[in-house]
């Protein structure tokens, strides 16, 4: 019913009072590998890689000519630049939002304005105003484009704030006035676009409308949203926009925006009956056959990793009684994550939201001598978060989902080996998905936190002596680290370039490969395919044969042969397995890859030898 997590953490306590975790996460593929620090006592793929270089043309590069959503990357790529790289086009994005806001109104007397800032592609503006549609969309950016061509200056004016309330109250806009209440700064800053439209802001904008390359300005939809988020206060209409230094840029962020439409998880799911999300509730994820067949590769790769690497599995209950998470602390510092506690027989319980304190109870159950030490545990544990309906989001934003949860207790003089080997067992699981660009943060004390300041900065200084170690370069996360102690956390580059780190990696994977899964990976390896139902009776035994041999193969039939290629096609099997009255004849298939294209005829055996070498070594056939 979940989100798979593949993951490591390091986790480190101390025996004394005050106990400390030093967790190291890991996303997307998420190794939660904790390290307890326990002081001595007597009681103590390459196929990966060119499908990505294939596809990863879309980036901070970004392909603006590619014909094909999965063509090669063009000799030529535009670099998009971004808010921070660029003080020219975040001007011109804020500067859209306030021409957006008054186009709106000459059109729309009676809206409302709220809010209109930039954000990362682009900006938006709430109106409390009639619903909007597509049409109307287009109007508004028509008006726009008016506005732009006059050349309008944008003049910076400031006022008391008396001047100011005045100056709202006359032209009728309450939600201006809640505004202007909540800005502390003196005095009160007003830009006027020429002398037809002003709106309370701090800036930056261009000079005048005309800075603005109208081509490069695309409005994109329009969704509801409530007023300062609150479910309780009005519904407002949100107009999203794009905007640009040039047309190139944007249409190479509308060529990006389209790759990753397409390369959505929540459309392959559908269209390659993956996985879905019923009416048993919202966030909780049903993995069908093919879906759940993914899911179990991934896991045993997980399982196989890890036991290689020294760790022990572990399965623990999905609930607890409450005062389990009271003494963990998770009550008092992650109380609003987790759900509604329920009675059973006058005691209170929980739904666990992380594994930690189930492994620490397995720890305690007896002593250990301080030879016993590195212990490492690992479990694929289903943990339940509470979730705000408006915030779930396909397999990215769940209640309920499977995280790689794994905790080391060691001796102090072992933390940064230990450590070491977390960053060492995280590369590899990276690479075994083809994973190999990423950004690493280290994450330090937040304001809430548990434990005294000298465990936190021994803590924080074994992160980074193993980072520097490892040979990793990190950037500091100041304050950015969970209430019970500093993490790593890496961000992983997708294959449209975006930097990603609280992902599962089923959402991922679905992404990344577009569906297109290598033949490792993919649910269905094969389809037998008779040319017709003659042949069928022979396609039944070659496809239990292959069962039998361990390859994942099902025997599709009742179509012509062309639509059966097709269909085979468009749910990206790897193999298909042609049989006529030749291949009969001579009990042969005549093979064709989706990567490879036509293979010939070949033997049984000789299909099945190839096909089986070619997964295990993660190859094309």
């Amino acid at each position: 019913m979940a989100a798979l997590s593949l993951s490591s953490s390091l986790f480190f306590t101390s025996s004394s009072s005050n106990q400390l975790k030093t967790t190291f996460s890991c996303f997307p593929i998420r190794q939660i590998s904790t390290i307890f620090l326990l002081y001595p006592s007597k009681n103590t793929s390459s196929i990966r890689n060119k499908l990505l270089r294939c596809r990863n043309s879309f980036s901070t590069h970004v392909s603006a000519s590619a014909d094909s959503p999965v063509a090669s990357a063009p000799d030529e790529k535009i670099v998009l630049p971004t808010n921070e790289s660029s003080d020219g086009l975040l001007r011109i994005r804020h500067t859209c939002a306030h021409v957006m806001a008054m186009a709106v109104q000459k059109l729309y007397p009676n809206a409302k304005v709220t809010i209109g800032p930039w954000i990362e592609n682009g900006f938006y503006y709430d109106f409390d105003m009639e619903p909007l549609t597509d049409r109307d969309l287009k109007r508004i950016k028509k008006e726009m484009d008016r506005i732009i061509s006059r050349n309008l200056p944008l003049v910076r004016e400031e006022v008391s704030r008396d001047e100011a309330q005045r100056r709202i109250m006359a032209i009728n806009e309450p939600y201006k006035i809640e505004i202007l209440l909540s800005i502390q700064e003196e005095p009160i800053t007003i830009y006027h676009i020429g002398n037809e439209w002003w709106d309370l802001c701090a800036g930056p904008h261009v000079e005048t409308t005309g800075k603005i390359n109208k081509k490069a300005v695309e409005l994109e939809s329009v969704a509801g949203a409530y007023w300062r988020g609150d479910v309780k206060k009005p519904m407002l209409q949100r107009i999203y926009g794009t905007a640009w230094e040039n047309e190139d840029q944007l249409k190479a962020y509308l060529h990006f925006k389209e790759e990753a439409k397409r390369r959505d998880h929540r459309r392959i799911g559908q269209d390659l009956d993956l996985f879905s999300i019923q009416a048993a509730g919202g966030g909780l994820v049903f993995w069908h056959p093919k879906g759940a067949m993914i899911r179990h590769i991934i896991e045993d790769t997980w399982k196989k990793i890890h036991m290689e690497r020294g760790y022990d599995l572990l399965y623990t209950p999905h609930v607890a009684k409450a005062d389990l998470w009271k003494i963990s602390g998770h009550l008092d510092f992650y109380k609003e994550n987790m759900f509604d506690q329920m009675e059973i027989e006058e005691e209170l319980f929980q739904l666990r939201p992380m594994n930690c304190p189930y492994h620490v109870l397995v720890y305690k159950r007896q002593l250990h001598s301080y030879r016993d030490f590195p212990i490492r545990v690992a479990e694929l544990g289903t943990v339940y978060r509470y979730e705000l309906s408006g915030a779930l989001h396909g397999l990215f934003r769940v209640r309920g989902f499977t995280q790689d949860d794994a905790h080391i207790f060691c001796l102090e003089d072992q933390i940064k080996d230990e450590i070491r080997g977390v960053l060492d067992l995280t590369e590899e699981i990276l690479q075994q998905f083809g994973f190999d660009k990423y950004e690493v943060n280290l994450s330090t004390r937040p304001e809430k936190a548990v434990g005294d300041d000298e465990i936190w900065e021994k803590a924080t200084s074994a992160l980074k002596d193993a980072l520097e170690d490892k040979g990793w370069s990190y950037q500091i996360d100041d304050g950015g680290g969970a209430f019970y102690g500093p993490k790593i956390d890496l961000k992983i580059e997708d294959a449209l370039g975006r930097k990603l780190i609280s992902i599962y990696p089923n959402a991922l994977t679905l992404q990344n490969y577009a569906g297109d899964f290598p033949l490792w990976l993919s649910p269905i390896q094969a389809r037998v395919l008779p040319v017709t139902d003659v042949q069928l009776q022979y396609c039944n035994e070659v496809g239990k044969k292959l069962k039998a041999s361990g390859i994942r193969v099902e025997v599709c039939s009742g179509e012509r042969l062309p639509k059966l290629i097709r269909n085979a096609e468009k749910q990206k099997i790897p193999l298909m397995a042609v049989v006529g009255s030749k291949e009969v004849e001579t009990q042969s298939v005549t093979v064709r890859s989706r990567f490879a294209g036509e293979l010939g005829n070949m033997s049984i055996d000789e299909f099945i030898s190839r096909t089986k070498t070619a997964s295990e070594n993660r190859t094309f056939l």
